[in-house]
């Protein structure tokens, strides 16, 4: 008799001896057999395609498992049966189903051939496909008239390359945080509904039909590295995390703001864990961050002649999408919510400011709503105003300083972990924190860390959480124990952080996060002892390096270029006209990309993600101006009458509007903001430390160590020289024009900008 399938951990991933990851794909006339089997080959299962339907995808899976006596007697007896239908056919070997997508003609089906592996998570082993085959599943020719469109679509569709950035684990749910993984108690909870997999829509048909869950893997789209390093002589594992949401999903002009729902655009959580190099840790630690667009109703107009477009604010009335973000990320990751907005305070020609200005309001009106405890935590900080002859290496003190402060507020998590046996730790990992919280009678508050909108949203006041129970309120700040806690830590809260297009600013400022959080995360697993890090410790520059790498392969995805990198350049040595020159081809390519590229980018997106459906005598998505943002993008678009949705009214703003531009307000409810101006107090963080604060950097000998600053502003200054622009001297570039010059030197290309 078929043995039954072993059910899933609840809150884990499938059961890791149990888990089905290689699959063969054999053909008659009339059905595609899909034959799974797990990894010492005992079990396997048979799913059947129906390929004599044109229009339809029926889908059937055989409910027994199978042995392999009882495998080989039915493969037998299929063959049996399949020589009038043209015999039974080897296709190909594969490791999981993508999905299926229909356009104007007939299903196809696409499967991963090849894959890579790219770290692993505890023991459960990450991938990224390396190669996809896609099959047109009917075996009857399809009759159609629309074949010049089906092609269309297809090329459409394929701009999406699940080959890049997007990454899957058959035993661990990576679009889920590690607490949450570890804390989950959602017995029900569908892994496919969690805004961060985005092959939701193309396996809707194939689950609904396939109980089992083993034939498709869910697809996370962003980043995933690991890497291995080493501090004050012990080595620790790094694995850097970042997952995209699905929902409101696009590319940098054609999604920006938020939608009706209260989905941001360019919507990134990024998870930092750490442990121990060795087989079975004995220590854990994860932190989360986030970043999104800024949460209002905003647009700009893409022009291939203008690289930076006129920012138009929607109608915000009573920011009630505003709100429902916050809400999204409360119920997500608990309070408080701490808000880190990094756009330009003054320009000459408000553009960055209007927005600021009108995110101030927003945040004072919900506030308003809220008691003190429960407020939004913000800081608005203009990194421009920095003075221009000042290190990069100031403005990463200063953000490492708001770093600290926020992490002080939300924690982060920390376990000591038994030893357990077997290849998979984590269910006795999870049962021993479930009964720590037990213990400690707070069971229900904390799931933290969810990246399901079907989270509850932790209580107030808990034991286990690493800050008191007043954290959350405005103001508030206690000191974390960083020296080998005995006791477990969860994250509680979030912080947010944002520039205009959360690519460039947001990253470096994510970086300084995370480089506090991973000194505070090596006390906690007992691998340093030192209570200062230096900006030129060898583990921040490979810090720097990773994140560095991620800002580019997030900054492609949304703003079709690598990321601007200048603070992360500068602390490397690198001269300043080398720099500007770096920044301002990423600056063309980013430009002609989103002008060029964007509305055949969003496109295939918006077929992907199932957000439109091509339907025969219907519009076709290249015939629709998709750059106005859809009400609802975390539901499927109109199949046919809301492809050109509504948007918010348009506000464009007044003289008088603009005559405020400059109006003072506070800048922050929690942080003290002097520390951001004028010269660095002394240094009282007990974590974040760099002596080069105010002076030239030091030189390690290293070739590519930072060189000194102090320096290198004598050698580039070009007081030796005569040449003079608009009445300022220029830097010596033999060969480039002084408009060129004047744009390297100070910041503003003549004619472009």
């Amino acid at each position: 008799m078929a043995a039954q399938e072993v059910m899933p951990e609840p809150g884990m991933g499938p059961n890791y001896s149990n888990s089905f990851q290689r699959f063969q794909l054999y053909e008659n006339r009339a059905n595609f057999f899909m034959i799974g089997t797990n990894n010492d080959q005992s079990s396997y299962k048979i799913l059947t395609i129906d390929r004599l339907k044109p229009s339809e995808l029926d889908i059937r899976e055989d409910p027994n498992t199978y042995n392999e006596v009882e495998y080989n007697e039915l493969i037998e007896k299929i063959k049996e049966e399949s020589d009038p239908n043209g015999g039974f056919n080897f296709v190909t070997d594969f490791y999981g189903i993508i999905g299926f997508i229909k356009f104007l003609g007939p299903y196809y089906m696409l499967l991963i051939t090849e894959r890579d592996q790219i770290g692993d998570i505890f023991g459960h082993v990450v991938y990224k496909p390396a190669k996809t085959k896609k099959f047109v599943v009917p075996s009857t020719s399809y009759n159609f008239s629309d074949t010049k469109y089906e092609d269309r679509y297809m090329r459409l569709f394929s701009m999406i390359d699940v080959t890049k950035d997007f990454y899957f684990s058959y035993t661990y749910n990576v679009m889920r945080s590690l607490q949450k993984n570890l804390l989950g108690t959602l017995l029900d909870e569908n892994v496919y509904d969690s805004m961060f997999v985005w092959n939701d829509y193309l396996t809707q048909h194939l689950r609904g039909r396939a109980k089992s869950g083993i034939w498709t893997v869910p697809l996370v789209y962003g980043f995933f590295k690991q890497e291995k390093y080493s501090a004050c002589g012990n080595n620790f594992v790094l694995t850097l995390i970042g997952r995209r949401s699905r929902y409101f999903a696009g590319t940098r002009y054609l999604r920006r703001g938020v939608n009706m729902t209260g989905r941001v655009a360019n919507d990134v959580e990024t998870e930092q864990i750490v442990a121990e190099d060795v087989p079975n840790p004995t220590r854990i630690s994860s932190i989360l961050q986030h970043r999104g667009s800024i949460p209002l109703f905003w647009s700009q107009e893409t022009n291939l002649f203008n690289p930076k477009p006129d920012i138009i604010l929607g109608k915000n009335m009573g920011y009630e999408a505003t709100l429902l973000h916050f809400k999204h990320l409360e119920k997500r990751y608990g309070t408080p919510i701490i808000i880190l907005n990094l756009i330009k305070k003054k320009e000459k020609r408000p553009r960055e400011s209007l927005l600021r200005r009108e995110f101030v309001k927003a945040i004072e009106n919900i506030n308003n709503q809220l008691p003190p405890k429960n407020q939004l935590q913000y800081l608005h900080w203009d990194v421009h105003m920095k003075p221009r002859s000042s290190p990069a290496v100031e403005v990463l003190v200063r953000l490492a300083r708001i770093a600290e402060d926020a992490l002080k507020r939300t924690g982060y998590f920390y376990s000591r972990v038994p030893s357990a046996d077997g290849p998979d730790p984590l269910p006795c990992w999870s049962a021993y924190l479930k009964k720590h919280i037990s213990d400690e009678n707070n069971n229900s508050d904390h799931t933290n860390g969810d990246n399901t909108d079907d989270t509850e949203t932790l209580g107030e006041g808990s034991q286990c959480t690493s800050s008191s129970s007043d954290t959350s309120a405005v103001g508030a700040t206690e000191e974390i124990e960083i020296l080998n806690p005995e006791s477990p830590m969860f994250q509680k809260g979030i912080l947010r952080t944002n520039c205009i297009d959360c690519l460039d600013r947001t990253n470096v400022a994510q970086y300084a996060f995370g480089l506090v959080a991973l000194w505070h995360q090596l006390h906690a697993l007992g691998l340093v002892n030192d209570r200062y890090i230096d900006l030129d410790y060898p583990v921040a520059r490979d810090l720097m390096r990773l994140y560095e790498i991620m800002g580019d392969t997030l900054a492609r995805q949304y703003g079709g270029s690598d990321a601007h990198n200048k603070i992360f350049s500068e602390r490397r040595g690198h001269t300043k006209f080398l720099i500007r020159t770096h920044e301002f081809f990423r600056t063309i390519q980013r430009h002609y990309s989103n002008a060029l590229m964007d509305a055949n980018k969003q496109a295939a997106i918006n077929l992907f993600l199932g957000y439109f459906e091509p339907q025969p005598g219907k519009p076709a998505i290249w015939e629709i101006r998709f750059n106005k943002p859809p009400p609802e993008d975390d539901q499927v678009l109109s199949r046919t009458t809301r492809c050109t949705p509504s948007e918010p009214q348009k506000h464009f703003v007044s003289d008088n509007e603009l005559a405020t531009e400059n109006e003072e307000y506070e800048e922050s409810n929690f942080f003290d903001t002097s520390i951001l101006y004028g010269q660095l107090p002394p240094m009282s963080s007990p974590i974040i430390y760099s002596p080069t604060v105010n002076t030239p950097t030091r030189s390690t000998g290293d070739v590519n160590d930072v060189a000194s600053i102090g320096e290198a502003s004598i050698s580039e200054s070009g007081e030796s020289g005569d040449d003079v622009y608009r009445g300022k001297k220029l830097i010596k570039a033999p060969g480039f024009s002084d408009k060129f010059r004047y744009w390297v030197d100070h910041d503003e290309l003549l004619g472009f900008y």
